[in-house]
């Protein structure tokens, strides 16, 4: 009867330590997330039913999910949302990098003197260069150099955690803070950004000006080229995972579609009506892809039909960009030399429509490149047994052998884990930079899909139709998130 009792008591201390955070829950999750459901089902508007309207809440079913995917906005803002997406793969690469070389501060103790000689230099040149400018703008300029000197000195000294800690800096700096930096130096008028650029395009006028006919040829023709090379490889490595059965009728297939998804959009932005390219995208996936899978494999075992996607879908978050790039290549640059005999101006990155997203895409991965990311790949490296690094020293691999055959498959857990973080971060992120940056213009060119909920709830005060949204979303990341870990973690090893 004691023990029962004193087993009780326990029970009861523990729940009176948990209940803070157990009523935390109940009050700001669990229970929004019942009203927010039950609100996606009913007319509520703020503006109409509150306290002082007797007007009574209707039950609409999926009246609201019905008008969210007719409507043509919420696609608009999808696209916004999967477009900001596109910087993932290379803040991936720019964390593994940065992680990379932190691991390499301090392992060549031959490099020291060599720094430190440069620092001094750095120094000296800088506090000249200060005094004789008496403070200046040109003596501002020149702080900036003091400032990478101690670093530098410091870096040396600390065994690179000064480094660590200036690469992770932007991540525990205030969003709203970093935001507001941006906008600053992106204005079109006073900010340093379009400062630096102003002389750079100048120069670069000055020569398409001097020879058009290089720029208006030799532009699209090297972005073609380069844009053939690359889908050839694509196809040719396809071919290659058929025959060696990594990959299935299902990662061909979509393989071939991401090569020649870039070609559609290429077709329909020079005239081509929107029916036949899509037409041509169709035939051309349909073809090629059974051009590769009716091949009789020369060796290898037969694989399932998805073998192989989740490397075809990491693939094609960096091949899709530069063939998009190559693209656009073809598109403009026939027009170079005449915006260059118009004067090429540093654009209004936030003013205009076709610059604001990129705008915010490099703000995004200077913030991500030092960020968790980063943190987690030096904890990855630092797990992977260095006699697997002997062993390929031995074998006489090349450092880039070394990376591609011991580094970079034992960072395979902590790549998908950040691939997955990353897609559902994506999805629900966009609101803040939105906010505080264009307010979701120009003409709704930067607002997301969490924006968009935001407007809708809060400005329009139609909770019911901004519920169904937030939902919407849910089922979205919920649905990327099981594909990721059902096609995404075949590749990781334990």
């Amino acid at each position: 009867m004691r023990s029962s009792r004193s087993q009780t008591r326990r029970v009861l201390t523990g729940l009176g330590f948990l209940l803070p955070n157990i009523l935390g829950f109940l009050a700001f999750t669990l229970v929004p997330l019942v009203l927010s459901f039950g609100m996606a089902f009913t007319d509520m508007d703020f503006f109409r039913h509150n306290p002082f309207r007797d007007e009574p809440i209707r039950f609409v079913g999926l009246e609201n999910f019905a008008w969210l995917f007719g409507h043509p906005e919420f696609w608009h803002y999808l696209r916004n949302t999967f477009f900001l997406m596109l910087g993932l793969p290379f803040a991936i690469a720019g964390s593994l990098g940065a992680a990379l070389l932190l691991t390499r501060v301090g392992k060549r103790p031959g490099l020291i003197p060599g720094a430190l000689v440069l620092a001094t230099l750095i120094l000296t040149g800088s506090l000249l260069a200060l005094r004789a400018a008496g403070m200046s703008e040109a003596g501002v300029w020149f702080i900036f150099g003091l400032t990478a000197a101690t670093a530098l000195v410091a870096g040396v000294f600390t065994g690179g955690t000064i480094y660590r800690t200036l690469f992770y800096l932007p991540h525990f700096t205030s969003g709203v803070a970093t935001f507001v930096l941006w906008k600053k130096l992106y204005n079109p008028q006073t900010g340093p950004i379009n400062f630096a650029l102003a002389p750079v395009l100048d120069g670069f006028g000055g020569l398409i000006r001097a020879a058009p006919g290089w720029f208006s040829v030799g532009v699209p023709v090297l972005a073609g080229l380069v844009g053939t090379l690359l889908a050839g490889w694509q196809l040719r490595r396809l071919r290659q995972h058929w025959d060696d059965a990594t990959a299935g009728q299902v990662a061909v297939g979509f393989g071939v579609t991401m090569v020649i998804l870039p070609a559609g959009f290429l077709l329909h932005w020079l005239g081509v009506p929107l029916g036949l390219a899509a037409g041509f995208v169709v035939g051309a996936v349909v073809l090629l892809t059974a051009l590769i899978v009716r091949r009789p494999r020369r060796w290898g075992p037969v694989c399932s039909l998805d073998t192989g996607l989740s490397a075809e879908i990491a693939l094609a978050l960096g091949l899709v960009p530069l063939l998009i790039l190559s693209a656009a290549g073809v598109i403009f640059g026939p027009t170079l030399p005449a915006a260059a005999a118009a004067g090429i101006e540093p654009p209004n990155w936030l003013g205009d429509y076709d610059w604001a997203k990129p705008a915010i895409m490099v703000m995004a991965l200077w913030a991500a490149i030092g960020s968790n990311n980063m943190i987690l790949y030096l904890a990855g490296l630092s797990n992977i047994p260095p006699e697997l690094y002997e062993a390929a020293d031995m074998d006489g691999a090349s450092p880039t052998q070394r990376f591609w055959h011991v580094t970079w498959p034992q960072l395979a857990p902590v790549t998908f884990f950040i691939f997955v973080m990353g897609i559902i971060h994506g999805l629900q992120g966009g609101f803040e930079m939105a906010r505080v940056m264009t307010l979701g213009g120009p003409a709704g060119s930067t607002t997301t899909l969490a924006y968009f909920i935001y407007i809708e709830g809060f400005e329009t005060g139609r909770l019911g139709y901004a519920s169904a949204a937030a939902w919407v979303l849910f089922l979205l990341v919920f649905i990327l998130s099981l594909l990721n870990f059902r096609f995404g973690n075949r590749g990781t090893n334990d």
